[in-house]
């Protein structure tokens, strides 16, 4: 039998999966779906009929969320496949160190410092440290999608 020093429990997981599954045909214009696993937003669907050797065919034009890049997948609509579970959350912009990691605060208070400024799109970082820097008060929205989280967009807070 393993001792208990033969196993690694820093873990502390909840377990919940990032996706959720979803049969391919069901995917619409705009809806979201993981392709090579990564998460996307479908732009475009096609659809092909049955014919004399097979099921229905579903071709996917979709953009990574993140980064804006485009992916295409085929697959039989009957095909069963993933959809990613897709948060944003709204922070207050607090500070911007010296290594591009921003300070974020909820509305209930808590803080965080682990994200850095985004690249991309392009020279979005630097518009928002720029903007920052102007003393404006910023409110930021981060995406977060399997595992992965990015500021998205900012709006100046009036208030």
């Amino acid at each position: 039998m393993a001792a208990i020093e033969d196993f690694s429990f820093e873990s502390a997981d909840s377990g919940a999966s990032d996706t959720v599954p979803i049969e391919a045909g069901q995917i619409k214009k705009g809806g979201l779906m993981m392709i090579k696993g990564q998460p996307c937003k479908v732009s475009d669907v096609s659809h092909s009929k049955t014919g004399k050797h097979g099921s229905a065919k579903c071709n996917f034009t979709a953009n990574n969320i993140f980064n804006n890049k485009k992916l295409e997948d085929m697959m039989p609509s009957s095909q069963g496949t993933t959809m990613p579970i897709v948060a944003r959350t709204e922070y207050t912009l607090v500070d911007i160190s010296d290594e591009d990691y921003v300070t974020l605060m909820s509305d209930d208070g808590e803080t965080r410092e682990d994200l850095k400024l985004p690249d991309y799109p392009e020279n979005y970082g630097y518009e928002l440290k720029g903007l920052f820097d102007e003393g404006k008060s910023l409110i930021v929205t981060v995406l977060k999608a399997c595992g992965h989280e990015q500021i998205m967009s900012h709006k100046v807070d009036t208030a």
